[in-house]
């Protein structure tokens, strides 16, 4: 019994044991868990922070370039709002300059062409008329220079608008080539016009944008070709309903452009060779007026030339059929409708500071039996309206003491009535509304063809011109 109770208790006691080594391995268990999760955290912990520290740093270094880029950035807006007011002071003094200049050369070239037209009108004997002739021809020659410098600065400003009007197409043209037909005589050149009958004569368009182009297009030809033909072609390309598109072309048996340097013959100041230049002159400004108005016209121009071969230039441009006969624009256009017996005996009073300018307007006026009294600036002609009843007054813009406007704007404080145009060599296309406001009735540029200068007289005079729009 006794060992038999012995082996229990000894049973007992390894079964306390067996319990208590697996309470201290599940104890041991429990701690190594804990370990684990604590090591674990750790290492979170540890990586967490690592993360947040290269987050931080990396939004440092972000926010330093962000900082950089915005000083950089800002410097370049402050550069280029610098350059920006530098252009626009640079555009600003040369638009003055043009005004300046165009004015200063105007003026004189006024009495040329004024004197040669009154000479030319003391029945001149024949060798004198072609004298006159050549100097008549270099007066207009030197004023569309001066027309091209204002024409290039208009287009690179944008300020040029295509108008659209009722015009007879076969006789601009033809109106043009006579115009140019002294010139290509002189060079012992045939202006050839072909025109295709199929095109519509009575188009809807910019008369005057076309003469340029072909003015500078067909000058060009005249100017470098010696004894050879000119071809100007008109076709139609295709027409829909009330639309029709053109093709122009201008060809010619003369110099001849290379290859090399069709690449820059449409920049502007672009030239020939250094050669060619010397022989034939210009000033490399055509071409260019040709390219910028005709993409302002949704076209481009075209060249096929080699050198020593002769040249074409071609283009097309869409316009719209006029439905019209337009009868009475073909008239004004043939000749100026004028009554010169309505305008005898009318007084007029012109206000100009330039000696020479004074007595050719004088002439000019006297030749068709106006009467004509002249005041030297703004003030005389002011006292001169008070005292006096003028027909209508011409008046120059810029004078010594005060400007033509301001004379002009104290005559209508007084007199709404008497009819006052500019005569002036001032460039006006962008200032027309300033004049009318200021009291004008009509704008009369210097130097002027006679018969324009009576035209817009004796339409002033006849009331067809609107009122006076100053307020």
């Amino acid at each position: 019994m006794n060992a038999i109770s012995k082996v229990a208790e000894s049973e007992s006691n390894i079964g306390d044991f067996t319990a208590t080594i697996a309470a201290q391995k599940d104890e041991l268990d429990k701690k190594q868990k804990s370990i684990n999760v604590n090591k674990l955290t750790t290492g979170l912990a540890i990586a967490l922070i690592v993360i947040l520290s290269l987050l931080t740093l990396s939004l440092y270094k972000n926010n330093n370039l962000r900082a950089k880029a915005n000083d950089l950035l800002q410097d370049k807006n402050s550069e280029l709002q610098l350059a920006k007011e530098k252009a626009e002071k640079a555009s600003l003094a040369k638009a003055q300059f043009l005004s300046t200049i165009t004015h200063e050369l105007r003026t004189p070239l006024y009495a040329v062409t004024g004197l040669t037209h009154l000479l030319m009108e003391e029945n001149p004997k024949a060798h004198q008329k072609e004298h006159l002739n050549s100097l008549k021809f270099s007066g207009e020659y030197l004023l569309s220079l001066i027309n091209n410098i204002l024409d290039l600065n208009k287009l690179e400003a944008n300020k040029v608008e295509i108008e659209k009007r009722s015009f007879n197409i076969k006789k601009h043209i033809n109106d043009v080539l006579i115009a140019l037909r002294k010139s290509a005589e002189d060079r012992k050149n045939k202006l050839n016009f072909e025109f295709d009958e199929k095109v519509p004569e009575n188009l809807m368009g910019d008369p005057l944008k076309l003469s340029q182009i072909l003015i500078n297009l067909v000058g060009n030809s005249v100017k470098f070709t010696q004894n050879g033909d000119i071809y100007i072609r008109v076709k139609k390309v295709e027409q829909t309903n009330n639309k029709v598109m053109l093709h122009f072309e201008i060809q010619d048996n003369g110099v001849g452009i290379s290859k090399k340097k069709q690449k820059s013959i449409f920049e502007t100041f672009s030239q020939g060779s250094l050669q060619i230049n010397r022989k034939f002159g210009g000033t490399g400004l055509g071409l260019s007026i040709v390219k910028n108005l005709l993409e302002l016209m949704n076209s481009k121009i075209h060249l096929e030339s080699n050198l020593g071969q002769g040249s074409k230039f071609w283009f097309n441009i869409p316009f719209e059929v006029s439905e019209s006969q337009i009868k009475s624009n073909v008239q004004n256009n043939s000749s100026f409708n004028i009554d010169y017996t309505a305008l005898e005996n009318k007084t007029v009073l012109v206000v100009e500071d330039n000696k020479i300018n004074q007595m050719i307007t004088k002439k000019i006026l006297e030749k068709n039996k106006m009467e004509c009294q002249v005041a030297d600036n703004g003030m005389d002609a002011i006292k001169l309206v008070e005292r006096n009843n003028f027909d209508i007054i011409l008046m120059d813009i810029h004078m010594p003491g005060i400007s033509g406007i301001e004379a002009t704007q104290k005559i209508r404080d007084f007199n709404k009535e008497i009819p006052i145009i500019a005569l002036t060599a001032v460039t006006i296309d962008e200032n027309l509304d300033d004049f009318y406001r200021a009291g004008f009735n009509e704008i009369i540029p210097k130097p002027f063809k006679t018969e324009e200068f009576f035209e817009k007289i004796y339409h002033t005079l006849d009331g067809k011109k609107f009122p006076v729009t100053s307020t």
